[in-house]
């Protein structure tokens, strides 16, 4: 299969390829669990996640800084007035853009190619990317947008973290830089853009260390993508994790529960 902007999202693509956050949603990131169960679903078309407001926000700000404003706005008309414009609720959109224009060193990060996508076979499957930033033969860059900079997230069992390690964002990149060296040769050093959604819309620019994006690839290996590759394909069945909007929906109650199973991770 040959992706283009058109089928990358698609569901046929996500079931031929491997993409972040596609493994995301199988095994989760230090913030959150993930749910074999759910993701199954996603791919198979049976289950979609809802966007939120934040999520539409962000949504608004990499269409514009890839080009392709026109169409979300096509797509997404519950965030427009009949004038065009962005409802109140989601004006901070325009804010975050106006900020990372205005800084100069910003915008030569995102001044990269748009939207490059690019496949390998990697840990015996097929892996696909899309960077929002691509500086040939320099850097990789993805744009983020975030809650707030500089506030930590707590991560269950092991404290605050930044929201790049709480989110996975650094496994991402991580991944990015072996599919790009696996088609170029290239290993290339990583950042992140990022702006806030604070009153006073804060940006960074942070690099991602070579010792961190390794550390960030700690874990994966043919073993996991092979549950990922037999879980797609039929050969195995998918574990529940009974707390994820899906498994919530789809449950079927088999026999009561104790007080104490309430806390438990798994339904």
């Amino acid at each position: 299969m040959k992706l283009t902007d058109k089928n990358y999202y698609s569901n046929k693509a996500d079931s031929e390829f491997i993409s972040v956050s596609q493994y995301k949603n199988f095994y989760g990131t230090l913030e959150r669990k993930g749910c074999e169960n759910q993701a199954l679903a996603i791919i198979k078309g049976e289950f979609v996640k809802e966007r939120t407001p934040a999520m539409l926000i962000g949504s608004y700000v990499d269409a514009y800084f890839e080009g392709t404003l026109n169409e979300f706005k096509e797509n997404t008309p519950e965030i427009f007035k009949k004038d065009g414009t962005l409802k109140a609720e989601y004006l901070k959109a325009d804010e975050m853009i106006k900020r990372c224009e205005a800084d100069k060193r910003f915008m030569q990060y995102m001044s990269g190619e748009k939207q490059v996508i690019m496949t390998a076979e990697w840990l015996g499957a097929k892996w696909k990317i899309k960077m929002d930033s691509f500086l040939k033969n320099k850097a990789i860059v993805d744009l983020k947008t975030v809650d707030d900079l500089y506030k930590g997230v707590y991560c269950d069992g092991i404290g605050k973290l930044n929201f790049i390690q709480a989110k996975g964002y650094d496994f991402q990149l991580a991944v990015y830089q072996k599919i790009v060296e696996l088609n170029t040769g290239e290993k290339l050093p990583c950042y992140i853009a990022a702006v806030d959604k604070t009153k006073s819309p804060a940006i960074e620019v942070i690099q991602i260390t070579q010792a961190e994006l390794d550390s960030a690839l700690v874990g994966v290996n043919e073993t996991v993508i092979k549950r990922i590759i037999d879980l797609k394909s039929g050969n195995a069945e998918p574990d529940r994790c009974g707390r994820c909007d899906f498994c919530k929906a789809t449950k079927v109650i088999d026999k009561p529960i104790s007080m104490g199973e309430l806390l438990t991770d798994r339904g």
